[in-house]
């Protein structure tokens, strides 16, 4: 294996970013493609490195990356290329398999605020395997003996590190949700949730507004956060925050599965 496999790999694993790796584990026939040829596919489904065959082989292997990435599964890929086209332009009529792999960063969970709900927010999510960080200044070990940080002084939240897995919930009960959500906007993370009502959210927008954020940035925050449980309670708040944040890591639509029989 090349020395740029590994580099890339070493590179794409410190950005914290969702890849896959495509392997050909069999051949049989003339096929474009040898035993341990492998390429790297990225979360939009393009090939960033190698290659494992052209034409069907390619949108294939692109598809199995794609979907393994959603649901962080391995995949082995039949496929049957006798339409392949060798480089000398003849058929390949041949058959190969590609083991598709995964790499999924875990996902950081950064709580903002504390309360009754980040609690409860923060064991369930840690459950679901979220890596958990708490910004506030009262957080403790004893209260958050699953987090992997605790952010404790950091009243202009310019410790906020937000990169591409990270998912963002603010529940300050209205100490600076405002400067915590613009600086959430400020990263590329999947999900901004803001815990408040409508009265509250609505006066929050209209602060980014003012402060020049625009409408379509504004979009991202989720807010009220959470599916529609019609909960009350701090738990079942909680829970459908982070079933909201599943939805959305796995490309659910968040409806009954009563609904696809």
């Amino acid at each position: 294996m090349s020395n740029e496999y590994f580099k890339k790999l070493a590179e794409l694993n410190a950005s914290g970013v969702s890849f896959a790796v495509a392997t050909v584990i069999k051949i049989t026939g003339s096929v474009s493609a040898k035993p341990g040829a492998k390429s790297i596919i990225d979360s939009k489904g393009q090939t960033i490195f190698g290659w494992v065959g052209g034409g069907c082989a390619e949108e294939a292997v692109r598809e199995a990356s794609l979907e393994s990435m959603r649901d962080g599964q391995t995949r082995i890929v039949p496929l049957d290329l006798d339409d392949e086209i060798l480089g000398v332009g003849m058929p390949c009529g041949g058959t190969m398999e590609v083991y598709v792999e995964p790499y999924m960063p875990r996902p950081e969970l950064m709580i903002v605020g504390h309360g009754r709900i980040a609690e409860v927010l923060a064991q369930l999510a840690h459950t679901v395997h979220f890596s958990i960080t708490v910004n506030d200044f009262v957080a403790t070990r004893e209260t958050y003996p699953m987090a992997e940080r605790l952010i404790t002084s950091d009243l202009d939240f310019s410790k906020m590190e937000i990169g591409p897995q990270t998912y963002v919930v603010v529940v300050t009960q209205h100490k600076g949700d405002q400067h915590s959500i613009k600086k959430s906007l400020e990263g590329n993370g999947p999900y901004i949730g803001l815990v408040a009502s409508t009265k509250r959210a609505k006066l929050v927008f209209e602060y980014l507004l003012d402060e020049g954020v625009a409408p379509e940035e504004l979009k991202r925050v989720h807010s009220p956060a959470g599916l529609d449980f019609a909960g009350t309670t701090p738990e079942e708040i909680a829970l459908s925050i982070v079933g909201e944040m599943v939805t959305i890591r796995r490309g659910g639509s968040g409806k009954s599965m009563m609904e696809f029989k």
